[in-house]
């Protein structure tokens, strides 16, 4: 089932986690296996901030938290080890969970073999690298993982999530979303629906030399999209193109670091509900997660079938 969610303010900066927070919260009853984050904040004019684990969550009270943290420190010490090795200069770390980082780093060469190099190390996944993005996922509800991670301090101007039932994979990260668009810093996916030409797509995809982390369908759209501004094309160019290219149901939201899109496949079997005014853009799959924003009586509508809109900050 799921839900997914994205607002984006025109004009101004807000504290777009707490926002995110409370629209993916009122969408808990449609997916309570993980909540993922992508948050467009303030930014790094000169730096890259890259956010990425080193395990899995096995939960609270485990006696494998403690067994995997010897684990987890050779494998933060060998991403460190290649950060040199590529030339990477990081200006600050910092550890949320005994498996998660967050580095603010300068490097000026090519983000896809830093990824490569990067995700080398076992069980190691880049979860997004950008100026701005910030893209954190995890099990539990939104209320959780926002604590879990400080969520509710980021401020920005836009931001897109999504609460996950899990159907085709298991109940992991790795699984969840958002799906940082590889290898393009600032540009993240969240999908409700099912692709049915997946694995034909992804092997394509592959042979290209693109990267899967998981066996989640959702993740294709994140690689595909990726694929296509590889060539040149235009976010908005390549999501059109998604909608007769990629097979199934689907209703996605996308961002950038300047931008949301949506987009929804011609049979518009998946539901969004869309708020937009002269300054703010609010996107649920129910309109409960809107009116977490603005409790008082607004004009919504449910997107055309086969449609794609894109707004800018």
């Amino acid at each position: 089932m799921c839900g997914i969610a994205g607002l984006i303010h025109k004009n101004k900066t807000v504290n777009i986690g707490k926002e995110l927070q409370d629209m993916l919260q009122a969408l808990k009853h449609r997916g309570p296996d993980s909540t993922g984050f992508a948050l467009y904040g303030e930014g790094h004019d000169n730096d890259f901030l890259m956010r990425f684990k080193v395990g899995e969550n096995v939960g609270e009270g485990s006696s494998a938290i403690n067994e995997g943290a010897e684990i987890y420190d050779l494998r933060k010490a060998q991403v460190d080890k290649y950060l040199i090795e590529l030339g990477a200069t990081v200006i600050k770390e910092e550890q949320i969970t005994p498996y998660s980082f967050k580095y603010i780093l300068k490097y000026d060469k090519d983000l896809m073999e830093f990824s490569k190099k990067i995700e080398s190390v076992e069980m190691v996944e880049i979860l997004s690298i950008g100026k701005s993005l910030e893209l954190v996922k995890d099990l539990g509800d939104a209320g959780v993982v926002s604590n879990q991670y400080g969520l509710h301090k980021i401020k920005g101007t836009h931001g897109i999530g999504h609460t996950r039932m899990a159907t085709e994979s298991g109940v992991d990260i790795r699984s969840a979303h958002p799906f940082w668009g590889y290898p393009f810093s600032d540009v993240s996916v969240v999908h409700n629906g099912q692709l049915t030409n997946y694995w034909n797509n992804r092997r394509a995809l592959e042979r290209k030399g693109m990267r899967f982390m998981s066996e989640c369908d959702s993740e294709l759209i994140a690689v595909y999209l990726a694929e296509k501004m590889r060539k040149g094309i235009s976010l908005e160019e390549g999501m059109n193109a998604s909608l007769t290219e990629l097979d199934g149901v689907f209703t996605y939201l996308v961002a950038t670091i300047d931008s949301l899109g949506m987009a929804k496949d011609t049979m518009a079997a998946k539901p969004m509900v869309l708020y937009e005014s002269d300054d703010l853009i609010a996107l649920g799959s129910e309109e409960i997660a809107i009116r977490t924003l603005l409790p008082q009586e607004i004009d919504t509508y449910d997107p055309y079938e086969g449609e794609v809109k894109v707004w800018q900050i």
